[in-house]
């Protein structure tokens, strides 16, 4: 396993990280939850990233189970907030004061530790001042209970101003967590030069396409019994964009590319959002272990030029590019 600095800290991240978005506490057994876990630690993966909606809260709480008797120095901790979590009140949802200060100290407590590694806002808040947010993480750190700040599916002129305040607070904001892969590259016009600026890291949620660049989706055929796309709880309304043949038959035609380099296609999926070199980590989740064990391979992968615009001549135009096209106006990504 490879490490890389998030954003510009001095905090080392494992390049693969382990992501229990739709898994843990919902599609995914405990125990089975705990192998996959298990089989990322075996793998070099210390990072681990959840949020407290996943599962309304039981994500953490399997991922704390899983992760206890663990140095918790070798490990980073990544959870979020903002979305709906327990009853569902008026104020259990949002960027605000109280929102954010009752989170983290839930968090904690399902997660089993006195601290995350990062904390993140999980969407931009229109409805609360920037400032109150950022203020209330500022306590969150200067009480112990996060070392840094990061935010998911922010645009790149949410990032500058929030950057620009945890400076004016002396906070570390260091990372975005976008959703990023060969068919989803909204980030690269303008959040990615903006982070680049600002020294944020992208700690990118689906690079696989929620399993498309598996290559297990077929043209012209229904979906495998068991897979996602059959998964009317939630994993289904997230991968249904690219279930259309135009996208699988260009999938299928990136197999012997992947080949000539000795990687599967979910590994070829995963090397290619590493070769973004602000890309600090890419979150792979598993209902399996042999899952986890496939897409760590593709750590420490080099792609040349010459691959890289093989599969971008392969693609052709189903690549979505669009910087409108953020989690703020998509479903695509709503509580990724």
């Amino acid at each position: 396993m490879d490490f890389r600095f998030l954003g510009n800290s001095g905090l080392k991240v494992s390049e693969i990280s382990y992501g229990n978005w739709l898994t843990h506490g919902s599609q995914v057994e405990n125990e089975q939850a705990k192998a996959c876990v298990r089989a990322a630690l075996d793998a070099g993966i210390t990072t681990f990233d959840t949020a407290d909606t996943y599962a309304n809260t039981a994500a953490e709480s399997v991922l704390g189970e899983a992760l206890a008797g663990e140095r918790r120095e070798s490990l980073e901790i990544f959870t979020k907030v903002y979305w709906p979590t327990g009853p569902k009140g008026p104020n259990d949802t949002g960027l605000s004061r109280k929102h954010i200060h009752e989170s983290i100290n839930g968090s904690l407590k399902r997660l089993g530790t006195e601290y995350v590694d990062l904390y993140q806002a999980h969407r931009y808040d229109t409805e609360t001042p920037l400032e109150e947010t950022m203020e209330a993480f500022a306590d969150v750190v200067r009480q112990g209970k996060a070392l840094y700040i990061g935010v998911s599916e922010w645009t790149a002129e949410q990032l500058q101003e929030g950057h620009r305040l945890a400076r004016e607070l002396r906070i570390p904001f260091v990372s975005n967590q976008p959703q990023y892969s060969m068919l989803w590259r909204v980030i690269e016009a303008e959040v990615v030069p903006a982070s680049e600026e600002l020294g944020i890291g992208q700690v990118v949620f689906s690079p696989i396409a929620q399993g498309v660049l598996t290559g297990k989706y077929l043209p012209g055929q229904q979906p495998p019994e068991g897979s996602r796309a059959t998964d009317e709880k939630g994993g289904a309304t997230f991968i249904k964009r690219f279930l259309t043949d135009d996208v699988l038959t260009r999938v299928q035609e990136l197999k012997p590319i992947a080949a000539e380099v000795d990687l599967s296609l979910s590994q070829l999926a995963v090397a290619w959002v590493l070769q973004n070199p602000n890309v600090s980590s890419a979150i792979v989740g598993a209902s399996r272990p042999e899952q986890v064990t496939e897409n760590v391979k593709a750590s420490g992968v080099k792609l040349d030029d010459g691959l890289l615009k093989r599969i971008d001549e392969v693609l052709g135009g189903i690549v979505e590019r669009d910087p409108a096209k953020t989690a703020q106006n998509s479903p695509q990504a709503r509580v990724a």
